[in-house]
């Protein structure tokens, strides 16, 4: 429990930050929308880009991003499934995206950062592309079936910039090449930005939430498949490749699992409202992981790390 709240303490800038964004759309009316499409299409390929080009790549760590894709898509059927057996508003269409996806981004960098320093950040980015293939492809599918076909979901992978800084990172970084001293203190602004806007996104996204509506079953269900499943499958496959496969380095080990207690993604509501499919039950369900996360990551990590 100690080490729980020494981490808590650690991260109380990034709950003050959470905070300052939550007074600016509160009370300065600051949009995340418009902040979004700039994280999306600038800095979130550059911190991808430069925490490739920084991660000591092989064939095992290359297909990391695929291994956390397969994972999040099949946690995302089982509890699909699951809920269909239990909900019966049709907002069983969302639990996938719930469940799958995570916060790994705005919420989780800052503290893979803290955790595990520059060496052990480039392995959690290389990791969190997973979750990002899955959401914009498998978790939209299966959140808008009825409504968009599954090459539609492939275009949106498609369109995304960050699998190209990906592609593009592996390739130099496989072939010798690194980021030029001259442009290093530019990624490393980038992705300080990164974390503080994103920490703020958090916030104002909250300030337009009104709490839990709708079903407590289904918010009951994506807090099991989020903090429950989705740890427990990492715990497992953790075991697997320590005591059988022993293809991962111990570091490896650590930014699968911060990626799976990661809260429920931001860009859930997102989708949700997009699609017109529950958006408030989500935002609901969004806000209430975004707040037990901040004391069940230290509480997780201290019992993991």
């Amino acid at each position: 429990m100690a080490a729980a709240l020494a981490l808590f303490v650690k991260l109380i800038p990034l709950y003050v930050t959470v905070v300052l964004g939550w007074i600016a759309g509160r009370f300065l009316e600051a949009s995340g929308k418009h902040i979004a499409g700039i994280m999306l299409y600038i800095v979130t390929p550059s911190v991808v880009f430069s925490g490739v080009m920084a991660a000591p790549l092989s064939l095992e760590v290359i297909f990391l991003p695929f291994l956390v894709f397969g994972i999040a898509s099949l946690l995302a059927i089982v509890h699909l499934k699951l809920g269909r057996s239990v909900l019966s508003d049709g907002s069983e269409r969302m639990l996938p995206l719930c469940v799958g996806s995570g916060n790994t981004g705005y919420f989780g960098i800052p503290v893979a950062l803290l955790l595990f320093g520059e060496e052990g950040l480039a392995l959690y980015i290389v990791c969190m592309l997973g979750c990002t293939l899955f959401e914009t492809s498998v978790g939209f599918y299966l959140a808008a079936r009825g409504r968009y076909d599954f090459k539609d979901a492939l275009l949106r992978v498609a369109r995304l910039p960050s699998v190209y800084a990906f592609a593009l990172a592996v390739a130099l970084n496989l072939s010798g090449f690194g980021i030029p001293d001259t442009f290093v203190p530019l990624f490393d602004n980038l992705r300080g930005a990164y974390s503080i806007l994103g920490m703020m996104i958090i916030g104002m996204s909250i300030s337009s939430f009104r709490g839990l509506a709708g079903n407590i079953q289904f918010t009951a269900l994506a807090f099991w498949g989020k903090f429950v499943s989705w740890p427990l499958v990492v715990i497992i496959f953790w075991w697997l490749d320590v005591h059988v496969l022993g293809l991962y380095e111990p570091a490896v080990h650590k930014a699968l699992f911060l990626i799976s207690i990661t809260p429920i993604a931001a860009n859930t509501v997102v989708i949700a409202t997009l699609l017109d499919s529950h958006p408030r039950q989500v935002a609901g369900t969004v806000l209430l992981s975004t707040l037990f996360a901040l004391i069940y990551i230290p509480v997780m990590v201290s019992l993991a790390f």
